[in-house]
């Protein structure tokens, strides 16, 4: 019995993976409960990583440069694991100068650079803009002989140079992706065809895609969403169409997502009628629209000045099951209160506000900023109105898990 009491023992490696789940389920508070519950003996690099992720991952930048400190103190930070989470956090906050510390402390400290910590440090400079600092680091990168970059770097590389109008570059980049692409690995496919449809090069989207179908029978719901993505942005409407079509026949399940690509494209291109037929077609082929379906129909109504309609298919979007995960768009929400401003319809914005009041949305100062909901705006609409609502917005995660995973 004691042999097997052995075997089962808790470790600190089943700790923190436990404060990773509790943290993604519960959320932080509870993570830091179960934290400070856990007895010193389990308290070693691993548990600390565990927290540190579930603070970045919630955007929590105080608590997250208190914990690396005290991971400084203990001995804890002398690989690159916590500077790459925390160079992370950076990023999402762009404070792209907090990036550059981490990385001028990891060679102060001569801890070695890894592919991640390259790959955010090229995006970071890339997002400054700055095209020579960018290919500087990677000059660095080449000569680092424990590094061999992957086609990760390369779509960082491209989609730099991408937003920074460098087409050609760009181009040498994906081809540089193509051909470090190893194994049975799908992602850099969809990252191909995304980013050859985004430098606008309809050819080599259908040619990825050929290529991508030769080598793997079936391809899966974000294959064919990045494909017609990439169509719907060349405004190739017939080819997404086909390809729309094409997964229709193979899917094994209905992703609202998908058919949310096509809507867009006819709401943009100010086709309504047909708009609304394709979100009665998602219902008619066994699928269910999600708050984006909704959203993207009050999209449409706003153009049309119809103020009822719009106002219903917010009221459905911020109803739809997993409206938590969705936020409508800045643009749009203004749009429809600079419509009701022409229509002099107070009552109609006072509804959308309280919505939004109600889904915890205004809590984020950026967002109420972008739509000119200010804490005085909200009481000045809604003066009697009070929330108890404590929910706080979804943060997007970038590269936490596979760091977690490099670990």
């Amino acid at each position: 019995m004691n042999n097997r009491g052995e075997r089962f023992r808790f470790s600190a490696s089943d700790a923190a993976i436990q404060l990773d789940l509790i943290s993604k389920v519960r959320g932080v508070s509870s993570a830091e409960d179960f934290f400070l519950q856990l007895p010193d003996t389990l308290k070693d690099k691993r548990i600390y990583g565990a927290l540190l992720n579930a603070y970045v991952r919630a955007r929590m930048q105080e608590k997250a440069e208190s914990l690396i400190d005290n991971m400084r103190n203990k001995g804890y930070a002398l690989h690159p694991l916590p500077f790459n989470v925390m160079m992370t956090l950076y990023m999402n906050l762009k404070e792209y100068d907090k990036v550059e510390s981490m990385i001028s402390e990891m060679m102060e400290k001569t801890i070695r650079l890894d592919i991640y910590s390259y790959n955010i440090w090229l995006s970071s400079c890339g997002s400054q803009g700055s095209v020579e600092r960018m290919e500087q680091v990677y000059e660095q990168m080449k000569e680092d002989r424990s590094i061999n970059p992957n086609w990760t770097t390369f779509s960082t590389m491209a989609t730099m140079y991408i937003k920074m109008g460098l087409s050609e570059k760009a181009e040498e980049c994906l081809r540089n992706v193509e051909r470090r692409i190893t194994g049975r690995d799908r992602i850099p496919y969809h990252y191909l065809i995304t980013l050859y449809g985004t430098v606008g090069n309809k050819e080599e989207v259908y040619r990825i895609w050929k290529v991508y179908k030769s080598i793997f029978p079936s391809i899966p719901n974000l294959g064919y969403h990045a494909m017609i993505s990439s169509l719907v942005r060349a405004s190739d409407i017939e080819g997404a169409e086909k390809i729309y079509e094409e997964w229709l026949s193979v899917k094994t399940s209905y992703d609202p997502r998908i058919a949310n690509l096509l809507m867009g494209l006819y709401v943009k291109e100010g086709n309504l009628d047909k708009a609304q037929s394709f979100f009665n077609h998602i219902a008619d082929v066994g699928g269910k629209p999600n708050s984006s379906s909704w959203e993207i129909l009050a999209e449409g109504n706003i153009q049309e000045e119809r103020i009822d309609e719009a106002l219903s298919c917010l009221k459905e979007a911020f109803a739809t099951e997993g409206s938590r995960s969705w936020r409508p768009k800045p643009t749009n929400v203004s749009a429809f209160f600079n419509l009701c401003d022409e229509k002099e319809d107070t009552e109609s914005r006072e509804v959308v506000v309280g919505l939004l009041q109600q889904s915890g949305y205004l809590k984020n100062e950026a967002y109420a900023s972008q739509i000119g909901l200010s804490d005085s705006a909200v009481e000045s609409i809604l003066p009697t109105y009070n929330s108890g609502d404590e929910n706080q917005d979804d943060d997007s995660e970038v590269l936490l898990n596979q760091l977690q995973g490099s670990a």
